[in-house]
């Protein structure tokens, strides 16, 4: 077993970071298990690790109008604290709407764990499609991420258990539909019939905004949303057998070099002078502490490989090239060291703690994946080429009860929002959902792939990635990605006709 930080590692940085206290987040990264990341995009960390590498400014469109909402902080509830309220950020472009006059439609795209601007540089289906919808598009920051925290502090906010415990999904839906209300008001957009979009944990967001707000949204495209990886709904294996997938598929060699490192790195790390020998080899920044620091490095960089495998590049290609062309001569350590150097660079050395790097944004899912949203991946034994970490519902608990002094709540998000025998009851009961996938994504294995019914559809391409649809269309995508997005323009085309009939014939 990899006894390695099984926590969140951080895939995606935008702004320096706010840092609370150091034996907060030394207990955070000390966490017996890992939740691989959710964000939608991902950009390297480390590039990511520089605090003034920020995204550029020149790079989001220059259309984006910023405003802030003075939002409830708790909108279940009617006691004094309750009222309180902080603001959230959300950002509008107006470029191409139809106006009100014409009730052109609002794309609206809901924030998730991350500060909203890697979406307004990244997320391009609501921008490359608003001129032919003619539709405002909306995007609206998830309550305690970037700029829309209580108290304007990160710090404070997660060191309050009052104000800590109303950071949740329930009430960061509910923030959307008093955003979205207001911005129908405030553009005098009444008849404006709304589609929101999400990606990845922003996915399941959408698909269960639509289905708790039918009257705020009239559908939702929710890319790459492993609604189903809770509950033991899913295999605990799922996640990480599609990663092994990805890269036997590519090379058979290149998957059993990896599946055979992890003992060879376990056996040189057993003698006196191993992490010696294995820092020496792999060229680390500093001297490892432990082999676990390596594995989780490299299990890291499969993973995100393998979860963001975009063309035209094809990271786990990448990986597999070096480790399959390395000199005829090299141990397999050796071939692995090339996998490193084939998808990182030449760097001068290999910074293996360079996902630890703590962040606002690292906090906060450590705090969501500890309270709701436990979704429990893990390692079965021999069936992945990975070594065996299992799933330990009972240690989970335990390691949450350590940091944040109360127990997650494993069955709630089942319980809210529902996933046992979906087809059976959203069939009757849900509409207007496209939940897209792409099947080299491990997240997919989490997610809805088939239709439910004629409205609850499933779209899916064999070779795409995590929320590849969602972001920016590039003259490189492949004409299956074309094909997936064009299928789900015409969807959401059909439902907006079904819309517009039923209010004409109300005139």
């Amino acid at each position: 077993m990899i006894l390695t930080t099984r926590i969140f590692l951080l895939f995606f940085i935008l702004n320096p970071f706010v840092l609370l206290p150091l034996l907060f987040f030394k207990s955070i990264y000390a966490f017996p298990h890992k939740i691989p990341s959710l964000n939608p995009h991902y950009r390297d960390p480390l590039i990511l690790s520089d605090p003034n590498n920020e995204v550029s400014k020149s790079t989001i469109s220059q259309d984006f109008k910023t405003y802030f909402y003075t939002q409830t902080i708790d909108h279940f509830n009617y006691g004094p604290q309750s009222y309180a309220t902080f603001q959230q950020r959300y950002v509008v472009d107006s470029k191409h709407w139809g106006g009100a006059k014409s009730s052109s439609p609002i794309f609206a795209y809901l924030g998730a764990e991350a500060p909203l601007d890697g979406d307004l540089q990244y997320i391009g289906f609501l921008k490359d499609h608003a001129p032919s919808f003619k539709a405002l598009s909306v995007y609206i920051e998830h309550r305690f991420y970037g700029k829309s925290k209580p108290y304007g502090s990160m710090n404070k906010a997660m060191n309050d258990s009052t104000t800590r415990g109303y950071f949740n999904s329930a009430q960061a839906i509910a923030d959307y539909a008093e955003v979205l209300l207001h911005v129908k008001e405030k553009f005098s957009a009444h008849k404006s019939p709304i589609i929101v979009i999400g990606g990845s944990y922003g996915g399941m967001l959408a698909s269960w905004f639509r289905l708790k707000y039918p009257h705020i949204a009239l559908g939702a495209l929710a890319s790459s949303s492993p609604i189903l990886y809770f509950d033991n709904i899913t295999p605990q294996n799922g996640y990480y057998s599609i990663v092994t997938k990805d890269y036997k598929e590519v090379s058979e060699n290149c998957y059993q070099t990896i599946r055979d490192s992890w003992s060879i790195i376990d056996k040189i790390a057993s003698n006196p002078k191993g992490l010696s020998i294995l820092s020496q080899r792999f060229k680390t920044c500093a001297p490892l502490t432990s082999s676990n620091e390596l594995k989780d490095y490299l299990e890291t960089m499969y993973t995100v490989a393998a979860q963001y495998n975009t063309p035209p590049n094809y990271p786990v290609t990448m990986v597999c090239k070096g480790i399959d062309e390395a000199p005829k001569n090299s141990d397999i350590l050796g071939r692995i060291f090339g996998g490193i150097i084939s998808y990182r660079g030449n760097k001068k050395c290999i910074d293996t703690k360079a996902n630890n790097n703590p962040s606002e944004t690292s906090v906060g899912w450590r705090w969501q994946t500890c309270s709701e949203l436990v979704i429990p991946i893990g390692i079965g034994e021999n069936d992945t080429m990975f070594p065996a970490a299992p799933f330990n519902l009972n240690e989970y608990i335990n390691g949450c009860k350590d940091l944040f002094g109360v127990p997650p709540r494993p069955h709630w998000v089942t319980t809210y929002y529902g996933g046992h025998d979906i087809k059976l009851v959203l069939r009757r009961f849900g509409s207007n959902i496209i939940f897209s996938n792409g099947l080299r994504d491990p997240y997919s294995s989490g997610g809805v792939l088939e239709d439910i019914s004629e409205s609850l559809l499933a779209v899916s391409t064999i070779n795409g990635s995590h929320c590849l649809d969602i972001q920016s269309a590039a003259k490189t995508d492949p004409e299956w990605l074309i094909m997936q997005r064009n299928v789900e323009v015409k969807i959401i085309e059909g439902w907006l006709s079904k819309y517009y009939a039923d209010l004409n014939a109300k005139k």
